[in-house]
């Protein structure tokens, strides 16, 4: 055999024992837990045949704590490029069968590689995770690695989506690679802790591991964390193929528009009678978002977390649109401080990535109590006072029912930028609730009444029909047009068309300070 011949014998061998990752044995252990392996995730995601490898052959070179035996080709993930629905993507899916997954030098090289070129060619970056943590026996190596993880995510955060989907363990510092990324998906048997695993005690006296406490559950209905969970592997992936499906390439790219049947002339009748003639009885929003939007186009991002505020995206004649708004069927769609997050971090998004926002108002006003003031409400509330006020891309409000006080101003009023503001005939644009109002403005007539009580019921509903209605914020300017709820379709669609060519620049700056 002559050397040509011997240096492709020796390439496919290293290629084949990349392809087995940790080994066949390790291989059947991950399948035997109902998990995918790296490269089937990879096959599964993306379109078939598209994927292109990079750095397939990439081996470490320490010897300390026995490394000098386990050495895999690869080292435990896999990079390159492929298409997901014909668009180029680059991504890196980590393979638990070599070293569970353990982070390394090398590791940090492949996906540090595969990062700068997605920056450069302007295209999604996708992570598919699952990992035990740092490698331990390349000490401060792989802390190190993490790090040079951190900056590309950084560097990438807004000019390209950045997705990543846990599909195993993530623990300790490999948590903040996610975080620092535009969504996060879990899936199947995955969990996130930042410093265990150990055993705690609940409340309840009750043991638990971390890994118990940091599941799908936790992180996308009570931390935040995540913002989409799913039962399986396969309908995790799926997920990111729909989320992508309404982002653009790049920042400087919109989102691709798709083939619809839905004319922007239907009307929905349903609309007429949604909002309840009892101002505190609760309906649920979406019921709106999905009667207005291209019929089955509503994809909601964090549906578990801060149910207050619904936030996703849809389409209006095949166009993404963002969406942002109070939920009445929850806590009255007040405001608090995980909404107010859940809130601007939208907006954030669709205006980095020139998405329209259309905002729903149905809000009383901010939560009360010591609880929310303590825990920095007024901050977290700022938030979206800011995230709206940065934002340049076409923002249109439609008021359903109540818009109170900072609440009205916080939900892209007029005054935060946005370009016009709808409201449906049960809008009640004011500073605060007609008792709250009436307790302040008429205490002395009330107190004075033969009976204060039928007198403060009289006044309310007074106050009610002369100030609680949308045509005092008209007379003034505060609203651009008072329309009939089936007509919001066909009224948000052309508001869009005309909205579509706008260009708002902010003053140049380094960058703003946004209240975090």
């Amino acid at each position: 055999m002559g050397n040509t011949e011997k240096d492709i014998a020796t390439l496919l061998e290293k290629r084949k024992s990349a392809m087995l990752g940790g080994g066949q044995k390790r291989i059947d252990d991950q399948h035997n837990k109902g998990k995918k392996t790296a490269r089937e995730r990879i096959d599964y995601l993306l379109d078939k045949g598209s994927f292109h490898e990079f750095g397939t052959y990439a081996t470490h070179s320490l010897t300390t704590f026995g490394l000098d035996k386990q050495r895999f080709v690869g080292d435990g993930v896999v990079t390159g490029f492929g298409k997901i629905d014909g668009r180029p993507v680059a991504l890196f899916s980590q393979d638990f069968t070599v070293m569970g997954g353990s982070f390394s030098e090398v590791q940090s090289q492949k996906i540090s590689r595969i990062a700068d070129k997605a920056l450069e060619a302007g295209i999604p970056l996708i992570g598919i995770g699952d990992s035990g943590g740092a490698r331990i026996q390349e000490g401060v190596r792989s802390l190190a690695a993490y790090g040079e993880i951190f900056v590309r995510n950084v560097m990438c955060s807004g000019v390209i989506p950045q997705i990543q989907i846990i599909l195993g363990p993530c623990a300790g510092g490999a948590v903040y690679s996610p975080a620092l990324m535009d969504f996060i998906i879990m899936a199947g048997t995955s969990y996130m802790f930042l410093t265990g695993p150990q055993v705690i005690k609940t409340v309840t006296g009750e043991e638990v591991t971390t890994e118990d406490l940091g599941g799908a559950a936790v992180h996308t209905g009570t931390s935040g964390v995540a913002h989409l969970a799913a039962d399986t592997e396969e309908d995790g992936l799926d997920m990111i193929k729909t989320l992508l499906s309404y982002l653009p390439q790049n920042n400087n790219e919109e989102p691709a528009p798709i083939q619809t049947s839905d004319s922007i002339e239907r009307q929905e009748k349903s609309l007429d009678t949604l909002i309840p003639d009892d101002p505190n009885s609760p309906y649920d929003i979406r019921d709106a978002i999905s009667a207005v939007f291209d019929t089955g186009s509503f994809f909601e991002v964090q549906p578990d977390f801060a149910a207050n505020a619904v936030v996703g995206f849809a389409r209006m004649d095949g166009r993404a649109v963002a969406i942002i708004a109070n939920q009445p069927a929850f806590m009255g769609g007040a405001l608090d401080i995980n909404s107010s997050d859940k809130i601007a971090r939208h907006v954030r998004i669709a205006d980095a990535f020139n998405i329209p926002i259309v905002t729903f108002v149905d809000c009383p006003g901010f939560l009360p109590g010591t609880g929310q003031e303590y825990g920095g409400v007024i901050r977290h509330g700022a938030k979206i006072l800011y995230a709206y006020c940065e934002a340049t891309v076409p923002m249109v409000a439609i008021v359903t029912r109540k818009a109170m006080g900072g609440a009205y101003l916080a939900m892209n009023s007029r005054q935060m930028r946005s370009d016009l503001t709808f409201s449906w005939p049960s809008g009640q644009i004011a500073v605060m609730g007609a008792e709250g109002a009436v307790n302040i403005l008429y205490m002395k007539d009330i107190k004075e009444a033969a009976d204060p009580k039928a007198r403060k019921a009289e006044i309310i509903e007074s106050y009610r029909q002369e100030f609680l209605n949308p045509y005092r914020a008209a007379d003034v300017g505060q609203i651009d047009e008072i329309i009939v709820p089936h007509e919001t379709r066909p009224r948000l669609a052309r508001a869009l068309e005309v909205l579509r060519t706008k260009i708002t620049q902010n003053p140049p700056r380094k960058h703003g300070l946004m209240p975090v």
